[in-house]
C-alpha cells in the first residue's frame, strides 16, 4: 500500500472521530474503537490482525499512563491541600499587579498546571480567578480565559503532562527537546490565546463574580513559601532534565546511567 494511501487514511479516520464524537454525539471509546476498526480495514491490514493491535495499542497505552495519572492526581491533591498553587497566586498578582492581573492569571495557569491533568488544573484554581475579580473588581471573562489558555498551553506542550509524555514516549523523542520546544509554543500560545485574546472578547461579553459563591480569602501567612511551592511544582520537572543531561555524562550501560534513565 502506498504512503499516500496511509496518510489519506489517517487523515480520514482522524475527520470521522471528530464527526462521530461532535456531530453524532457517539460516545468516544465507541467512536476510538469503530474508527480504529476502520483504519485498519482501509490500510491493508489482515482481519485477524485487527483486534490483536488494537488490544496491545490500548493496553501499552494504558499502562504508560496509568502511572502518570494516578501519582499525577495525587500530587495534584498535594499542591492543593499544602496551599502552594494558592501562594503562586498570590504572588503573581502582587508582581503584576491589579491592572495586569490576567496576564497574572495566564502565567499562573501555565506554571501550575505543569504537575497536573486540564480538568482538575481547572477546578483548583478557577477558585482563584473568582476570588481575583472580586478583589479587583474586573470582568471574570477577562481573567478566565487567559487562565484556561494558560492551563491548556501546559496540558498540550509542556512536560510532564500526560499528553506530551504519552506522544514522547511513542516518538522516542528526548525530554530535554521536548521541554525547550514546548515552552517555545506554550508561551506564545498562552499570550496570544489568553491576556490579548481575552482583552478583546471582554470588551463584547461582561460576567461578574457572582457573590453567592463567596469563599473566605486565603491567609497568606498560613501559606507555605513562595520558594517551597515553586519548588514542589518544578520537581517532576527537575526529575526529566536530571535524566536528560544527567544521562549524557554518565557512562551508558553503567548502574548510574540506569538508575537515571
Amino acid at each position: 500500500m502506498s504512503t499516500a494511501t496511509l496518510v489519506l487514511t489517517a487523515a480520514g479516520s482522524v475527520l470521522l472521530l471528530l464527526f462521530l464524537v461532535m456531530k453524532a454525539r457517539m460516545h468516544a471509546f465507541v467512536a476510538l474503537m469503530l474508527v480504529s476498526i476502520g483504519a485498519g480495514l482501509f490500510s491493508g491490514m489482515p482481519l485477524d490482525k485487527i483486534a490483536d493491535t488494537m488490544q496491545k495499542g490500548m493496553g501499552g497505552t494504558l499502562g504508560f499512563l496509568a502511572i502518570v495519572v494516578a501519582l499525577g492526581a495525587m500530587f495534584g491533591k498535594i499542591l492543593h491541600e499544602t496551599g502552594a498553587v494558592d501562594q503562586i497566586a498570590i504572588r503573581m498578582l502582587k508582581t503584576f499587579g491589579e491592572s495586569r492581573a490576567h496576564y497574572a492569571m495566564g502565567i499562573a495557569g501555565l506554571i501550575c498546571a505543569l504537575p497536573l491533568f486540564f480538568e482538575v488544573a481547572v477546578v483548583l484554581l478557577i477558585s482563584i480567578a473568582f476570588a481575583v475579580a472580586r478583589r479587583t473588581q474586573d470582568n471574570l471573562v477577562k481573567l478566565v480565559i487567559p487562565l484556561f489558555a494558560g492551563v491548556a498551553a501546559s496540558a498540550a506542550f509542556l512536560l510532564p503532562g500526560p499528553a506530551p509524555m504519552l506522544l514522547a514516549s511513542q516518538m522516542h523523542a528526548d525530554f530535554g527537546w521536548m521541554i525547550l520546544l514546548g515552552l517555545c509554543a506554550a508561551i506564545p500560545g498562552m499570550l496570544i490565546a489568553g491576556p490579548l485574546f481575552g482583552s478583546l472578547i471582554a470588551r463584547r461579553v461582561t460576567f461578574s463574580a457572582p457573590p453567592e459563591d463567596h469563599q473566605p480569602d486565603v491567609d497568606p501567612a498560613k501559606l507555605p513559601s513562595f520558594s517551597f511551592s515553586l519548588a514542589l511544582i518544578l520537581f517532576p520537572l527537575m526529575l526529566v532534565g536530571l535524566k536528560t543531561i544527567g544521562a549524557r555524562f554518565t557512562e551508558q550501560g553503567s548502574s548510574l546511567y540506569e538508575w537515571l534513565e
